[in-house]
């Protein structure tokens, strides 16, 4: 399960991928948009800045904004950042690799075999979604609601 953090973390992302182009956002009108803790966004966003995804200006027009196109941020770049590794277990980290100290034999551990897969797909489908590719599908379903014809009598 991932933190707060990561949560507000990519609304945060997604409502600045929206935004693209558009210039610099101030961090009071994201927190108030998104219904953020304005502390916890300055840190959040903070992070995602150090990891060069965001990039900032002072003064005037000032504010946040994405240092790259919502096409070439992941979902996955987004919750290593803030989170940390996406293995469910040390002992099936690409990054961060810890050998169990429970595991006689790695190699055979079913618990471990398990959770490589369950790492494997997360990354194949986090490391593969742009925000782009997110705002796409949220927009889509919006659209599909809108055309949605109810009947009641």
């Amino acid at each position: 399960m991932f933190s707060k953090k990561t949560k507000y973390g990519l609304l945060a992302m997604i409502a600045l991928s929206r935004r693209y182009g558009s210039g610099p956002v101030l961090i009071s009108e994201l927190a108030e948009e998104e219904n953020i803790p304005k502390k916890f966004l300055e840190l959040i966003l903070l992070s995602l800045k150090n990891a060069s995804v965001l990039a900032s200006r002072k003064g005037k027009g000032g504010g946040y904004y994405l240092a790259k196109t919502p096409e070439e941020i992941t979902v996955g770049d987004i919750i290593t950042i803030l989170e940390g590794p996406l293995a469910p277990m040390p002992c099936v980290s690409v990054t961060a690799y810890e050998k169990c100290p429970e595991c006689g034999d790695e190699g055979s551990c079913g618990i471990r075999l398990v959770m490589k897969d369950v790492r494997d797909a997360m990354a194949d489908i986090l490391d593969s979604t742009t925000l782009r590719e997110v705002i796409d599908r949220s927009n889509a379903v919006v659209r599909e609601k809108n055309q949605v014809l109810d009947f009641d009598i």
